[in-house]
């Protein structure tokens, strides 16, 4: 290490040295908050406006943060006296190491672009994607926030969900809550869905129309397999599925329906 040399710029050109960087640290603090005031003005305006939806907002949020930090760091690249036009013809020289290393990112960013365009599903969705299943929090810039019913966030990149398939279960107003109960080989089955048909239409936020299927699904060793399917709101999924098990249980035991056993093959007896 050149002493020397250091103290010579400590000498010549410290003070102003030291006046960029408490001039450039005092930029990048006021330029944060007036950053984060706009996005936050921009916020407001959008939902006031109402003619925006918030998955939408969310999207244009981000892109505006991008953009106004990308605008920040040039402001004080300036202020230590590197040309934004020399900065530009780095990168252009450097833009296929650039190219290659934020590739994937690129990718997931025009798969958002995509998503906003077409709309496949929005904030508050509940929905399958990329092998996640849960509740849409956020669309970013280069990825969804998903957040699993066992409450997990989880963030999947964009270009997987755009690229892979997408179940939108809140898309239609109602879906079918699918269940099965299985009967002893002595119990009619025709007696047990007659008794489930009325039991199930009786359970909160069913669905009258369509009504609900319960039929015979398969046969096993232990007895005839029902389907138990009703119909409700996407809202009261959940509980019209848990509904649906207790009254199975509730029926079959007021019925006095003996449990399903797994018939014993018969042993060779030894001579």
């Amino acid at each position: 290490m050149n002493t020397e040399a250091i103290w010579l710029f400590l000498n010549t050109q410290g003070a102003a040295f030291g006046l960029k960087v408490l001039t450039a640290l005092a930029a990048w603090i006021v330029g944060r908050w007036l950053i984060n005031l706009s996005v936050r003005l921009v916020g407001v305006a959008l939902e006031r406006g109402r003619r925006i939806d918030s998955t939408l907002a969310t999207y244009l949020r981000s892109i505006l943060t991008v953009l106004l930090n990308i605008v920040l760091v040039l402001a004080i690249l300036d202020i230590f006296g590197i040309q934004t036009t020399s900065f530009a013809a780095l990168l252009a020289g450097a833009g296929l190491a650039i190219g290659t290393a934020w590739g994937g990112l690129l990718t997931h960013f025009a798969a958002g672009v995509f998503m906003q365009v077409l709309r496949p599903f929005k904030v508050g969705d509940f929905v399958q994607v990329g092998g996640v299943t849960g509740t849409v929090t956020e669309i970013g810039l280069f990825g969804t926030t998903v957040t699993t019913p066992d409450n997990v966030q989880t963030i999947v990149g964009n270009n997987k969900v755009f690229s892979d398939t997408i179940q939108n279960f809140s898309s239609l107003p109602f879906r079918r809550v699918d269940c099965v109960a299985k009967i002893a080989n002595g119990v009619d089955p025709l007696d047990a869905i007659a008794r489930l048909r009325t039991a199930v239409a009786a359970i909160p936020n069913v669905k009258t129309s369509p009504a609900p299927d319960i039929e015979i699904l398969s046969f096993t060793a232990e007895g005839p397999l029902l389907c138990v399917r009703p119909y409700t709101y996407t809202d009261h999924y959940w509980q019209v599925y848990f509904d649906t098990h207790k009254a199975v249980v509730a029926t079959f035991g007021a019925a006095g329906y003996p449990v399903p056993e797994t018939p014993m093959a018969p042993r060779n007896r030894e001579v």
